[in-house]
């Protein structure tokens, strides 16, 4: 699709699905999902993948209904995103459910700052909105989409709903450095990195390589790592947060790094296991080829 209408079919679907009634809304995109599924199109054939290694239990039948129940919460998430900026704080605020939300605040409430590494799960743009509204504003960074409107609706988007977006560069680890000594809340989708500067991971029983980002910012400034998982409930969203990752007394910088974002990644697989279909991960995170035949 040609930049400019790629941008006209965001636009239009913002415009539309904001102001539709929800029921309506969220019945289209339902009906989008259950299309695009039968299709098979690329990113389904991705997804159908990505759960086959994290369950190479599943039988057929039991697969094809998890990447239909996966598109369909991953529609969800794009019906979400063009209605947010219509809801109010106080329906932001009461749609969300949190375990261990203490893993968050008691290190702000100290002064430390906070990394939370998530992956692409439920709706991250919802669960930033609840802390922006909820007392602790979030920074994160987003990778800079073509073409160049797009990228700043989207921006835009985020800001409006309370957090300040970082463009991802060179210098966006030495400005969320700086964030993190002032105290802020810094969340960072880090469940794919498939660049050289990646950390090589053992994820579901293959290799995987994931950002090595949250954990560096952890050594560097002092600030814990803890990692969340999002999924949906069906008035909303519930949050899930882990422990601090501590980071290890020995090994170099690297070493140190490794070991941490292994940790997040582990602690991923178990997420999956339980709730595999809000994982909405329609590209490639293995890098030895595709594990099971379809």
């Amino acid at each position: 699709m040609k930049p400019k209408l790629t941008y006209l079919a965001y636009a239009l679907a913002w415009s539309a699905l904001r102001y539709m009634p929800a029921p309506m809304a969220y019945s289209l995109m339902q009906f989008v999902a259950d299309r695009v599924t039968k299709s098979n199109v690329a990113g389904v054939v991705r997804l159908r993948k990505n759960y086959a290694r994290v369950h190479p239990e599943y039988s057929e039948s039991q697969l094809e209904a998890a990447v239909k129940a996966g598109m369909r919460s991953y529609l969800r998430y794009w019906c979400d995103t063009f209605r947010l900026p219509s809801w109010s704080d106080k329906r932001i605020i009461s749609s969300v459910t949190v375990t261990n939300e203490e893993f968050l605040r008691e290190p702000l409430a100290a002064g430390l700052g906070c990394i939370v590494s998530l992956p692409h799960a439920g709706n991250w743009d919802h669960a930033g909105a609840y802390f922006c509204k909820t007392g602790a504003p979030v920074v994160t960074v987003a990778e800079h989409l073509e073409p160049e409107k797009l990228f700043r609706k989207f921006v835009s988007y985020r800001e409006s709903l309370g957090m300040e977006v970082l463009d991802a560069s060179s210098r966006s680890l030495a400005m969320l450095s700086q964030r993190l000594r002032a105290n802020r809340l810094v969340a960072l989708v880090a469940d794919r990195d498939l660049s050289r500067s990646g950390v090589n991971v053992e994820f579901c029983g293959g290799p995987a390589r994931m950002p090595g980002g949250p954990a560096l910012l952890s050594i560097q400034t002092g600030a814990p790592l803890i990692t969340a998982f999002v999924s949906y409930t069906p008035s909303g969203l519930h949050i899930h947060f882990d422990e601090a990752i501590p980071v290890p007394e020995e090994g170099s910088t690297s070493e140190k790094v490794a070991m941490m974002i292994q940790e997040t990644a582990r602690r991923l697989e178990e997420h999956l296991k339980e709730n595999i279909i809000d994982w909405h991960m329609l590209q490639r995170i293995w890098v030895d080829g595709d594990f099971v035949e379809r």
